[in-house]
């Protein structure tokens, strides 16, 4: 899929031939290089992006510059894009985050450390400069996304908040087969009441035992849609009472966990990207985790997110 420059004299942009996916060389992950998402993206091109985010789980371009639309818009190759399922908690709390409301455009989130006059702060209500836990984003509504989009605009000048991802297909398929026959079937809850910080939700009981939990049931094993391939799928880990397996005690099921996230996150399996200005990331939600390293709270960091509507869960 590697490409030739781009013919002299030529004004075309992003064609197929332009496009070179440069592969990690870890678990997952792949940089795009000759693909501009500020501009007009043909067909032939974006089947060639759908590819490599199969192959790969993970994509990333370098010094992007996109305005709100055009960010959408790049999102809208590989699906389409939805709200984001915090939206609805954060519009609920008065969520301000930079002197601002929630972004206007009902599918754009924004991802910042600022307080609500625009300074760095380690907490801000929402992700702000903590630590982010290894997750699937949205695994605490019916139909997760099938992906995510992150697009960098200010960057902390001295390191911090560098972005892990996994692969699940690998972890699932290296699982001891104790643990494959011991998941086989089941499912788990995935516990809405937390926001990524770990806060409570406006408008959302703190569970006290594990029948209080709110959120779907999803199989601990998916199948991928496109690849049809299986991968774990845990979501997220919150302070007991939180997710646990349907139809176990609490002891078991707390206990079966405790091994598979164990296996899950084994460094094997990561790739981390250390963010620069005008960076984009796309990864897919039903096959990979992720997880964030602390930020410095001195220095701003502000991203904007896109979700991609995805389909309802298959078991694997």
């Amino acid at each position: 899929m590697k490409s030739a420059q781009r013919t002299a004299g030529s004004n075309a942009v992003n064609q197929p031939e332009q496009l070179q996916v440069i592969p990690s060389g870890a678990a997952l992950g792949a940089e795009i290089r000759g693909v501009d998402l500020s501009q007009p993206v043909p067909d032939a091109t974006r089947e060639l992006l759908r590819k490599a985010w199969s192959d790969h789980l993970v994509l990333f371009w370098r010094k992007q510059t996109l305005p709100d639309e055009a960010f959408l818009a790049a999102a809208g190759i590989f699906g389409t894009p939805k709200e984001p399922a915090a939206r609805k908690y954060q519009v609920a709390g008065g969520y301000r985050i930079g002197g601002r409301m929630v972004p206007l455009h009902p599918h754009l989130s924004l991802i910042s450390n600022l307080d609500e006059d625009g300074n760095p702060v380690k907490d801000n209500g929402g992700l702000g400069s903590y630590e982010v836990v290894w997750h699937s984003d949205n695994s605490y509504v019916a139909v997760p996304p099938a992906g995510s989009m992150l697009y960098s605009i200010v960057i902390p000048t001295n390191g911090g908040g560098d972005t892990w991802f996994n692969n699940q297909y690998k972890a699932y398929e290296d699982l001891p087969a104790d643990l494959k026959v011991a998941i086989k079937g089941r499912s788990q809850i995935h516990d809405a009441s937390r926001n990524s910080a770990g806060v409570l939700r406006p408008t959302v009981k703190m569970p006290t035992k594990p029948e209080e939990v709110p959120g779907p049931a999803h199989p601990l094993v998916r199948i991928h849609p496109a690849t049809g391939k299986p991968a774990l799928y845990l979501g997220r880990r919150r302070d007991w009472p939180s997710n646990y397996i349907i139809g176990m005690s609490n002891a078991d099921s707390e206990a079966l966990l405790d091994r598979l996230w164990a296996h899950a996150t084994q460094e094997k399996y990561a790739w981390k990207h250390v963010w620069q200005v005008g960076d984009v990331i796309l990864w897919d939600n039903r096959c990979a985790m992720h997880y964030r390293s602390e930020v410095d709270s001195s220095q701003p960091r502000v991203m904007h997110r896109t979700v991609i509507n995805g389909e309802a869960v298959i078991p694997g």
